[in-house]
């Protein structure tokens, strides 16, 4: 999962986010879950599902909705969105249903049971803030209901599982309006424009494969033999997946090339939702990988050329989970508890190597420079420094649902990418450029793969035996153990050094705290009140509660918000500045000189040649 941060002002990325197996359609309808979701009929925003019961043999059965999906690393409790859940026998008589918890019913005289129904809202509109709330579900693994217009499908906010049943085949059938299309890796084995039916080997497989109906906007294009099929929602038409298809073609071709014989899917689909961001629309933004899909959730008011850079790390972030937690995983993710998970040690290497890939591969393809690299690097050390440095690594994987823990989780994505970097290092070092961390981790799927587990406590050791010694002391220092990286020895071995300086910070944005915010009623843009602003502000006179209406002569609001963030970056020091405001109702013009906030910058060069063949090595080869 990769999560952006959307604080009205622009996307502060934050780094935070599975197998399709064969189609089996001779299996017979009694060894079979069947589920009916009309997205036809729906009505006061509610979708009707109807699961037709397996064969079951007790007195007493449970039918649970996922509390915890993998790749998510919360507790959402989907059934919450599920109402008026009934059971029936085969004469059509209601049994007795006790809700059990906030996703679990329990149903009486089960050797009886025929079906049950039960009406599922939709995440989205409960949303609040910034969809990062206690109660909010990250909106990749969501669900919208926007009846005629779109349905995100993320197949475990509808559909759940009898207690004993998991590794029951499922055949889903979705009737919807003709004009609506489901985009999703799945093959619908129905011919019809209003009903499609899709079959998978057990619940987990359903799981994995979210779909999107809405009106038909998709391209797709081969890869190394992969057939990729890039699907968008946009309520306006702004964006359409033509308009962004070349560059996703670039970078997935890249991905592929880097990935080489490791990866051997055959289709894989990008579901892109752009919100409104209104009252009733998501607002937690960023991405949820599967292992043939990734859905992504993005603000439509973005300008393309942002859009276009959220969609590459996010979706390259999560084509990479292909790699880990998908062929590479223990136990605890193999089997999978929805309603009870135990989880993992390793989320250094699921979301931190991902993303350290995510970032390699560009530098390695020739897409970013060395110097974006390094600032990318840069940026990941500051933001793990602002984290518990000490906590270790693999206790607060295990841990990660409950506090302290779950708050250091988006450190995953920042020191999880520099303990990549680092192993990548000591591997090139020690085996004089020829191998790297992408050798160790094709070692590591073909030993397992995706469907032979490891056991959490024997994967250090399983890679101390394929790379070196080296590796394991470090795993056993600075990822088990509580002691922080040393950066700067690891930088040292590949000619690089560290210095600092000051530049010139963000006008909107102090780390990932913001200075504006977006009133979702009026549009309007506003400075935040009880907060300490910066020389920028207190330089015009600029005061918390001001409403910014427009600045140089332009009106700015919500919809063009972006615009304003791109025209700040290009402002200098003692540039002349005119900033019309509202101030407790009365409109007032401003007019000053920009005074620009500054703070000290880590920059990472280049400052040992001798060194420069592993350099090349480590990012090239």
């Amino acid at each position: 999962m990769k999560r952006i941060i959307y604080v009205f002002a622009f996307a502060s990325v934050l780094w935070s986010c599975k197998s399709v197996g064969s189609i089996t359609t001779a299996t017979s309808i009694k060894e079979q879950v069947q589920v009916a979701i009309n997205i036809i009929d729906i009505k006061d925003d509610k979708v009707m599902v109807t699961v037709k019961a397996p064969s079951i043999t007790t007195d007493e059965i449970t039918y649970h909705i996922p509390k915890t999906v993998p790749g998510t690393y919360s507790e959402d409790n989907y059934g919450r969105f599920v109402d008026d859940l009934k059971a029936y026998d085969k004469k059509g008589n209601l049994l007795v249903v006790k809700n059990i918890d906030a996703n679990s019913w329990s149903i009486s005289k089960a050797k009886n049971l025929d079906k049950i129904t039960y009406l599922v809202n939709d995440s989205f509109d409960t949303e609040k803030g910034t969809g990062f709330g206690q109660d909010d579900v990250f909106s990749p693994a969501g669900s919208n209901i926007d009846a005629g217009k779109n349905i995100m499908l993320n197949t475990h906010c509808f559909v759940g599982y009898f207690t004993n049943f998991m590794s029951t085949p499922y055949k889903v059938a979705i009737s919807h309006p003709a004009e609506m299309w489901g985009a999703t890796s799945m093959t619908d084995i129905d011919a019809s424009d209003t009903n499609d039916v899709f079959i998978t080997s057990r619940y987990a497989e359903l799981v994995e494969n979210p779909i999107m109906y809405s009106k038909p906007d998709h391209t797709s294009f081969i890869v190394d033999g992969m057939d990729i099929n890039i699907s968008v929602y946009s309520p306006t038409g702004k964006v359409t997946a033509e308009s962004i298809t070349p560059e996703m073609k670039t970078m997935m071709t890249a991905q592929k090339h880097f990935l080489g014989k490791i990866n051997s899917t055959k289709k894989y689909s990008v579901l892109l939702y752009l919100s409104t961001m209104k009252e009733d629309d998501a607002k937690g933004f960023g991405a949820l990988e599967h292992p043939t899909a990734t859905t992504v959730v993005l603000p439509e008011v973005m300008p393309k050329e942002e859009l276009v850079k959220s969609m590459k790390d996010v979706v390259s972030h999560e084509f990479f989970h292909i790699v880990t937690p998908l062929s590479i995983h223990s136990k605890e993710i193999q089997d999978f508890d929805y309603n009870d998970p135990k989880m993992s040690k390793h989320l250094w290497m699921y979301e931190g190597v991902t993303e350290y890939f995510a970032n390699l591969f560009q530098i390695n393809q020739g897409l970013i420079t060395e110097d974006d690299f390094y600032s990318r690097i840069s940026d990941q050390i500051e933001r793990a420094n602002a984290m518990d440095d000490t906590m270790s690594f693999t206790t607060m994987s295990a841990n990660v649902l409950t506090q302290p823990y779950k708050d250091q989780y988006i450190n995953v994505y920042q020191k999880g990418s520099l303990i990549g970097m680092c192993l990548d290092i000591i591997i090139r070092e020690k085996s004089n450029g020829e191998r790297g961390i992408l050798d160790l981790m094709q070692k590591l799927s073909t030993e397992y793969g995706v469907s032979k587990p490891f056991n959490d406590d024997e994967l250090f050791a399983k890679i101390t035996s394929l790379t070196y010694p080296e590796v394991g002391a470090f795993l056993a220092t600075y990822v088990a153990g509580t002691t922080p990286i040393p950066y700067d020895d690891y930088f040292a071995k590949v000619g690089l050094s560290r210095s600092t300086t000051k530049t010139p910070a963000n006008v909107f944005l102090k780390g990932q705290k913001p200075y504006i915010t977006v009133d979702p009623q009026t549009k309007e843009i506003i400075v935040l009140p009880n907060i300490e602003l910066n020389d920028f502000y207190t330089s015009l006179g600029l005061k918390g509660g001001d409403v910014i209406l427009a600045v140089n002569d332009k009106a700015y609001s919500l919809e063009n918000i972006y615009d304003m963030i791109g025209a700040s970056q290009n402002w200098k020091e003692n540039d002349a500045i005119t900033v019309k405001i509202k101030r407790d109702g009365t409109m007032q013009t401003i007019k000053g000189k920009v005074k620009l906030p500054y703070e000290e910058k880590q920059l990472l060069k280049e400052t040992d040649t001798s060194k420069s063949q592993l350099k090349e090595a480590w990012l090239k080869a």
